[in-house]
């Protein structure tokens, strides 16, 4: 059976990382534009972090007895983001792939000890995570991530996912090229406090829709960005598009998007209180296969994950 296969058989969910850009950025001091930790993929000091960072989380699913999903730090390697990164398209591929071997290293260090390790190629919106300027069409949107797609899987990544996505347009043209590529690919939105995406459509709505343009390309869906708090009215009306929900990645803090682009420091949250979060939320999806974070959470927020979600399933 593939990694990939044992990520979707899972009766326990597998982990994966926190906010790494929040982390990386805010609380370790390191520097780069638009927040594309990618650039940094040669810099001894952050390599050395983030070796530290992701032995955290490994560490922690090492104790759960679970798999786990690793993230590639390539969330800003769309090539539309080259000319604002200072580099080439060429050039930011170039650190895609690297970003992948990386990742592969890492995982190397721990594959007697955490099995199966899952190599996530992380796609990032093209715009705004947060505030969309023009919306893509399926085709335009297709073709602008192509690239790194191709790239991802000449690398031999298990699997992509494409995160902070903020629109059902994008999504399509995402799924469609991972299509094409063969690799299974997840659609992690964006959501809002209200529980809706960015663009005003409620989360079961653009799920439905990427399906049917899709013919239901996504492994699963996914939800980041925002606090537990900001969408579990959404999925506690126990809708059939709920089944679809395969991960979570919240924030840590109860911040709007708008309040945390202003803030000057970073809102960490109450890191057990979230962990009793998420086990409210695991009892409301059925199909919860990987948890983890986004923005202001790290290690000790995905601990208390782990540990409430399972601790519950060994009793």
């Amino acid at each position: 059976m593939s990694a990939f296969n044992k990520l979707m058989a899972t009766r326990r969910a597998f982990l994966t990382d926190g906010g790494l850009e929040t982390w990386l950025f805010f609380q370790q001091g390191f520097d780069a534009p638009e927040f594309a930790a990618v650039t940094l993929v040669d810099d001894p000091a952050a390599r050395q972090a983030l070796n530290t960072y992701f032995d955290h989380f490994l560490a922690i699913a090492e104790q759960a007895d679970t798999g786990f999903v690793l993230d590639t730090n390539t969330w800003r390697g769309c090539t539309i983001w080259a000319e604002k990164l200072g580099v080439s398209a060429q050039e930011l591929l170039a650190m895609s792939a690297k970003s992948v071997e990386f990742a592969k290293q890492i995982r190397s260090r721990w594959s007697s000890r955490v099995e199966p390790i899952l190599i996530n190629g992380v796609i990032g919106p093209a715009d705004d995570g947060y505030r969309p300027g023009e919306l893509l069409k399926a085709e335009a949107a297709e073709a602008l991530h192509w690239p790194q797609i191709e790239t991802f899987a000449n690398a031999g990544t298990d699997m992509i996912s494409a995160i902070t996505i903020t629109n059902i347009g994008e999504a399509v043209g995402i799924a469609r090229g991972a299509t094409k590529v063969g690799l299974p690919v997840v659609i992690s939105f964006t959501a809002e406090t209200d529980g809706r995406l960015p663009t005003g459509d409620l989360l079961g709505e653009a799920i439905e829709a990427v399906d049917s343009a899709t013919d239901g390309a996504p492994a699963y869906y996914m939800i980041n960005c925002a606090h537990p708090d900001h969408f579990r009215d959404a999925i506690a009306k126990g809708e059939a598009w709920i089944s679809r929900i395969g991960g979570l990645r919240a924030n840590a803090s109860r911040l709007s998007h708008e309040e945390l682009d202003e803030s000057e420091e970073l809102d960490q949250g109450d890191p057990v209180e979230f962990g009793h979060l998420h086990l409210d939320l695991a009892q409301l999806l059925p199909n919860l296969r990987v948890v983890g974070g986004c923005c202001g959470t790290d290690f000790r927020h995905v601990g208390c994950v782990s540990q409430e979600l399972h601790l519950a399933h060994a009793v």
